[in-house]
């Protein structure tokens, strides 16, 4: 969870593209942090891909593979 707030709150997690958002693992503990924070049930206010960030993958000082993380947002509001 990114941001919380009394009534709702953002969840962030990673998710790769050819796979999409839907079926990424991360989605599950994203929406397991939004049932703890409304066990009455939550809204979704907005969602969409969120800034990701550039990283480098080899562990090869001087390579130069870098690795697109792409990361998935979903703002939500208790019912």
């Amino acid at each position: 969870m990114v941001k919380e707030v009394d009534n709702g709150g953002v969840v962030v997690y990673p998710y790769r593209a050819e796979q999409g958002n839907l079926l990424s693992s991360f989605r599950k503990e994203a929406v397991r942090l939004m049932e703890q924070k409304c066990p009455a049930g939550w809204m979704t206010v907005r969602e969409g891909e969120t800034k990701g960030r550039l990283r480098q993958a080899s562990p090869i000082a001087g390579s130069n593979d870098i690795v697109e993380e792409r990361r998935w947002g979903i703002q939500f509001q208790c019912k």
